[in-house]
Parts: C-alpha cells; sequence; structure tokens
C-alpha cells in the first residue's frame, strides 16, 4: 500500500529551487520511500551500505562522479564528508533539484548543512504518517485508543506486524543504535529506565534534575541523553509562550514524544483496554493532538509555530499557535464528551490576552466537530482543519 504523503508537494516546490533537498526525520518515517517516489529516475545508494560507506569514506570524490545526474543518498549523516565535496558539486552543475538527501539524525545532519551547504539546501522533515494521510487511504482506526497504542510509523499500517513487537524492535535497532553511535553509555539498563521515565513524563514540564535524580544519573547525563533523544525525533520540547500578559510565566519547556504510540509501548500500555482506564490516557492524547500540529507544519516546509501558555497562578492553555499575527490558543481533552467546563480556561485566557486572540479550539476524543459560541470544536478525526 503506497500512501500519498503531504510533504511531496513541498518536496517538488524546494527542488525547484535549490539544487539539494534535505529529507530529515525519524528512522522508518518514510523518508526513503519519499524520496524514491518522488524522484523515480534518480540513482540510489544507501549509506547503511558497509561497502558503500566505505567507498563514500576513502574516495569521495569517485564515489559522487557515479552520479553525473544527481542522486538520492540514503542516511547521508554516516559520511559526514561527503557535504564538502556535494558543495563544490552543486555549484560547477548549477541544476536544481540535482541530489536528494535523507538522514535521521537532527543536530548533526542540520549542522554540516549549514557549515557546507548553506543557501544551497532545502529541508524537509518528515515525521510518521498524519491522520490525514491514513484517512486518504481508509486506513485511519475508528477509535482513538487503538490509533494511541498502534501509533503513526508507517510500517505498523502498511505490514501486518504487532504493534508490541515492532516497537520492542525499533528501540532495540534504532534507538538504541543510535544511541551508542552519538554517546557513551557503559549501563544499558539506565538509559532503558531513562526512556521509560521519559514516556511517564510525556505532557509535562520538564524539569532534568528529577528526571536525572530518578534514574539515577547527574543533570548534565539526563541533558546529554535528551539531546540525543531530540537528534533521533524520538521526543522534542514545547516552549512556553513569552506574552505575559500581566502574569508571572512558567520559563520551563514542556516533553512530548513525536509518536503517542512508541510513548504507549515504553510505558507497558499495550491495548486499547489498557489505555481506556490508565492514567496516562489524557498525557497519551495530547501527545498525539500536538505531534499532529506539528506534522501539519513540517510537511510544508515550514518551522514550528506552535507553543503553550502557563502562568504561576496555574493558569494555562495547552496549545498556542502563532498564526497571521494573531494567537490561536487551543485545549486538549482526553474525553469524548463536550463539558462546558473545557471552556473556561480559553474563555480566560482570551479575556487576558484581549486583541491578540482568535476564537480559540477544543480539540477532543470525540468523532463530531462543531461551532460554539466560546470556540470551535474539534474532533481528533478533523485535526488536520487547524
Amino acid at each position: 500500500m503506497l500512501v500519498r504523503r503531504d510533504a511531496e508537494q513541498t518536496v517538488r516546490e524546494l527542488a525547484r529551487g535549490f539544487p539539494v533537498i534535505v529529507i530529515n526525520g525519524p528512522r522508518q518515517s518514510g523518508k526513503t520511500t519519499l524520496a524514491r517516489k518522488t524522484f523515480p529516475k534518480k540513482a540510489y545508494v544507501s549509506l547503511e551500505d558497509p561497502d558503500e560507506r566505505m567507498f563514500a569514506d576513502t574516495d569521495p570524490r569517485g564515489f559522487l562522479k557515479r552520479f553525473p545526474d544527481g542522486g538520492v543518498l540514503d542516511e547521508i549523516q554516516r559520511c559526514p564528508e561527503l557535504f564538502s565535496y556535494l558543495q563544490g558539486i552543486v555549484d560547477e552543475d548549477g541544476r536544481m533539484g540535482l541530489f536528494v538527501l535523507t538522514g535521521s539524525q537532527q543536530f548533526n545532519l542540520i549542522s554540516q548543512i549549514t557549515q557546507s551547504l548553506a543557501g544551497r539546501a532545502g529541508i524537509v522533515q518528515l515525521l510518521p504518517f498524519s491522520t490525514g494521510e491514513l484517512k486518504s487511504v481508509k486506513k485511519l482506526p475508528s477509535e482513538i485508543e487503538n490509533l494511541l497504542i498502534k501509533g503513526m510509523y508507517p510500517p505498523l499500517h502498511t505490514r501486518d506486524v504487532e504493534p508490541r513487537k515492532w516497537y520492542a524492535n525499533y528501540v532495540l535497532t534504532y534507538v538504541e543504535r543510535d544511541l551508542r553511535q552519538l554517546l557513551s553509555i557503559k549501563d544499558l539498563s539506565v538509559f532503558q529506565r531513562f526512556l521509560k521515565m521519559c514516556a511517564s513524563r510525556t505532557g509535562q514540564l520538564l524539569n532534568l534534575s528529577a528526571l536525572g535524580a530518578d534514574c539515577g544519573i547527574s543533570h548534565n547525563t539526563a541533558k546529554a541523553w535528551l539531546s540525543v533523544l531530540e537528534a533521533s525525533y524520538i521526543v522534542f520540547l514545547l516552549r512556553p509562550h513569552h506574552q505575559n500578559f500581566n502574569k508571572r510565566l512558567v520559563k520551563m519547556p514542556k516533553l512530548y514524544f513525536y509518536d503517542a504510540g512508541l510513548a504507549a509501548y515504553l510505558l507497558g500500555i499495550h491495548s486499547a483496554e489498557q489505555i481506556a482506564v490508565s492514567s496516562m490516557r489524557g498525557p497519551l492524547f495530547e501527545t498525539f493532538v500536538i505531534s499532529e500540529l506539528m506534522k501539519s507544519r513540517l510537511n510544508q516546509g515550514l518551522p514550528s509555530n506552535l507553543f503553550f501558555w502557563r502562568s504561576n497562578a496555574g493558569d494555562e492553555i495547552d496549545l498556542i499557535i502563532e498564526k497571521d499575527q494573531t494567537l490561536l490558543p487551543v485545549e486538549i481533552k482526553a474525553g469524548q464528551t463536550v463539558s462546558q467546563d473545557f471552556f473556561k480556561g480559553l474563555v480566560k485566557w482570551q479575556n487576558l490576552a484581549g486583541g491578540a486572540a482568535s476564537k480559540g479550539m477544543l480539540v477532543y476524543a470525540g468523532a463530531q466537530s462543531y461551532e460554539k459560541q466560546e470556540g470551535h470544536v474539534v474532533s481528533w478525526r478533523s485535526i488536520g482543519r487547524i
């Protein structure tokens, strides 16, 4: 089953204006499939192949000479030396959309691009499937609990594989392997505990000292390990919005997983029945919603415009979207029945924000989307409309 990705149009547009296209994102998010589908006539090589990697490392000029009409270079972060040679080739050639690079490590890859390919590379960050993409091929589950367990990684929707077994292999094969490449870890079991502790904190304010103490590691070690999880597109930090409206604000970021299914697996939640009664149902639903909104932004090749707002007095808005010089407040509720109480925070914040605010939204776990005086009510199934 081939799912048309929302980012495909962005990739095609960038290929008209940049000689190098970079598709970056977590492992198994569909980067290779997108690159090869969008550029089917380009030569392809994976730098995970040890023979290809050795060739690229020892003779980069000879390696790249094989691609006179450009090509798709998969997992480019494995051969960082190629970037400098690519710069000379694309400058001399002059054609747009010549090389397509894919990568799975956010910070290392971006730093190489800014050093060697600044102004020459158009970047798209590709996350796992969105609800809209699954809906387009009639693969979106009818119940939110099933989706929170399954998650959004493409193999879980295109293959006949049990989520629990797939995630076990994903963590072992990719997350831990990538970590070993970037950090020297003596006791892997401590990192495994750290990963699970991060999952238990998805949707919460990040306190690195407390997180480290719970895992028996230092603040600095927790910070370094978290950076690797960010670089590998496992977690991201949602920053607090800066406008205070005469309130003292919380300055700590909130921690989220890019995929609620992976977080649920790490928490030991493996069935819809478990998630329905779990105290983590709310945080996992919030993780899912914010990740979906992040996808819709990144699929357009744009940086995140998502924040949260929280005062020291405890007033909070789950999500603030900066849009067209206005602020769109979004409340996220895991219940399937809309209560009038759900709008209290939205109304209070809009009174504080005044003219800076647009009409708020309530995203909930029910099936119907409709309008209320207090704000737009949006079903999780229609989250793409935001």
